[in-house]
């Protein structure tokens, strides 16, 4: 690494991965004057390098390499799917009902499964004390309660592995130098919105062990805290792989195209989120009509009608009708515009995957409904609408990756 004192490229250690032309040290004899390395260069003089230190009036700073980069847009992609398996995983615990089998929450100690019959025994004695035993599960036997904690175990336990894949080498890469500016502060966040996750975890998880003794209704997690605790997961996954394709991808200008402003218009809303909570996918297992008609009688059944938006099953479903075919028909006219113009292999790829996924997703959606939600059928949904998300993520990046 070569120490040079050059002030007007103090800039340029905002720039991660710049590639400088830096002066090769020279003997006094071959520059032919008093200045040193300040001499104007002369053909050959200057060597292609990927990290310099910059002398500054605030110390020395660091431009990662290129290398640098890529290593870690691999740790990012990497930690964009651990977050999708935390997802899945607990879509699955949500699906087979284990959410509630824990009673508590301990960083350290919970990590370590009961072993012995008599620690067996304590632990299901803790869950029978508890509404979802004593109004859903007060049949069950010991055995049945062990698969119901080890998915939810496995859930806690992932989510650990994502907390430790995301600190651990932010730590390193950070004493490494190997992050920008802009990237520790991007890194910083990724790291506090990891700790946050696991907090929301446990305060949604209390929502479904408190005592209500006004209802009657099955225990489960308040809609708006699973809402809350899926969709900032769903935050971290896209700010982690799109901080990812960033790195990894090659450089483009910057275009506005209508298929950028299109594409920018769709959202995935997180109506899917309400439709876990509350079983809305059990209501009505009928489609394109819900039951007998196109909109149940029952639509606006609570008061105030505000309400019906979040707690009524019903609405809950046929919102998420309504998005799932609105999604479905923004991506096929994003589709259909994007083949207007002349794009890049690479993006085209990405517009035929996208239309796939979203086509896929509207047939598991249809045949979870109609065959009334089997938890494999109902978890391959749930996956698809990550692998959905994903692929309307590398679309957007590759059409902001467009020369002019």
């Amino acid at each position: 690494m070569q120490r040079l004192l050059l002030p007007p490229l103090k800039a340029l250690a905002r720039s991660p991965g710049h590639r400088l032309l830096v002066p090769r040290a020279a003997p006094r004899a071959q520059c032919g004057c008093i200045c040193g390395v300040r001499c104007p260069p002369r053909p050959g003089q200057y060597s292609t390098v990927t990290e310099v230190a910059l002398q500054s009036g605030r110390g020395t700073v660091s431009l990662p390499s290129k290398a640098a980069e890529r290593v870690v847009g691999r740790w990012l992609l990497v930690c964009s799917g651990t977050v999708a398996g935390a997802v899945i995983l607990g879509g699955v615990t949500r699906l087979t009902e284990s959410g509630l089998s824990m009673v508590d929450w301990h960083l350290i100690k919970e990590m370590k499964p009961p072993t012995t019959q008599e620690e067996w025994e304590a632990e299901f004695q803790k869950y029978q004390q508890f509404p979802e035993f004593k109004i859903l599960n007060h049949d069950m036997t010991l055995a049945e309660f062990k698969f119901i904690w080890y998915m939810e175990y496995s859930h806690r336990m992932w989510g650990r592995v994502v907390g430790l894949a995301y600190i651990l080498p932010a730590a390193y890469f950070w004493r490494k130098g190997w992050l920008s500016r802009g990237m520790k502060g991007r890194v910083l966040a990724l790291c506090a919105l990891v700790c946050f996750q696991g907090l929301l975890g446990w305060y949604m998880v209390k929502s479904g062990l408190e005592e209500k003794p006004d209802s009657h209704d099955i225990p489960r997690v308040s809609q708006y805290r699973l809402a809350a605790h899926l969709g900032s997961a769903l935050v971290l996954y896209c700010a982690s792989l799109w901080t990812s394709l960033s790195l990894l991808l090659p450089q483009h200008k910057l275009p506005e195209t209508r298929q950028l402003l299109w594409l920018r218009r769709f959202a995935c809303g997180t109506a899917g989120a309400f439709v876990a909570g509350l079983d809305a996918g059990l209501v009505y297992n009928s489609f394109p009509k819900m039951g007998e008609s196109w909109i149940p009688e029952d639509l606006f059944a609570f008061s105030p009608v505000l309400r019906n938006v979040f707690e009524n099953p019903t609405m809950v479903q046929f919102d998420h009708r309504v998005l799932g075919v609105t999604s479905v028909t923004a991506i096929t006219v994003l589709y259909f515009l994007s083949r207007r113009i002349h794009l890049p292999q690479r993006t085209r790829m990405a517009a035929v995957t996208l239309l796939a996924l979203a086509y896929t997703q509207v047939g598991l959606g249809i045949s979870t409904l109609l065959m009334y939600v089997p938890t494999p059928l109902a978890a391959t949904h749930q996956s698809g609408s990550l692998a959905l998300l994903s692929g309307a993520l590398w679309l957007m990046n590759e059409l902001r990756r467009v020369p002019k």
